[in-house]
């Protein structure tokens, strides 16, 4: 819940293991006005009908035409579903979860693993209080 400010979230009463009937979408709700802790991810499949919607939209948070206005106007018609994504999910927008992405499908990577890893490892070593990196090791990291 506490970032629930960062993304469009929706509102899925009685969701189920199968799609949910959306009935509300709010672009970066405060805590106190989020209709749920569900985000969504920018995965969409749309109909045609967007289009009409998008061609009504007034600016919205941050001044900006908000999609999630429009995907609103559909929940609002009964238009609207959700599933849930069964995958890990980082959010890129964030400094620390971007890192986290690039290092997690580095180590997957056959041709990657081994020698990123014992990069990580030297690193992580050389870091460590006490350790006695080379200097040229600490002038790399600066």
């Amino acid at each position: 819940m506490d970032h629930v400010s960062r993304y469009g979230i929706i509102n899925a009463p009685g969701n189920t293991n199968g799609p949910w009937a959306v009935t509300n979408i709010v672009e970066k709700p405060s805590i106190a006005e989020a209709p749920s802790c569900y985000a969504v991810v920018g995965r969409y499949v749309l109909t045609s009908r967007i289009f009409d919607h998008l061609a009504s939209l007034q600016p919205g948070v941050g001044g900006e035409y908000q999609l999630t206005d429009a995907l609103k106007k559909l929940a609002d018609e009964g238009q609207l579903v959700a599933a849930e994504i069964p995958a890990k999910r980082y959010d890129t927008g964030n400094k620390l979860d971007y890192l986290k992405a690039n290092v997690e499908f580095a180590l997957k990577r056959e041709d990657l693993r081994d020698d990123f890893l014992a990069y990580l490892e030297k690193i992580v070593e050389n870091k460590r209080p006490g350790s006695s990196a080379p200097a040229f090791f600490n002038q790399q990291m600066q």
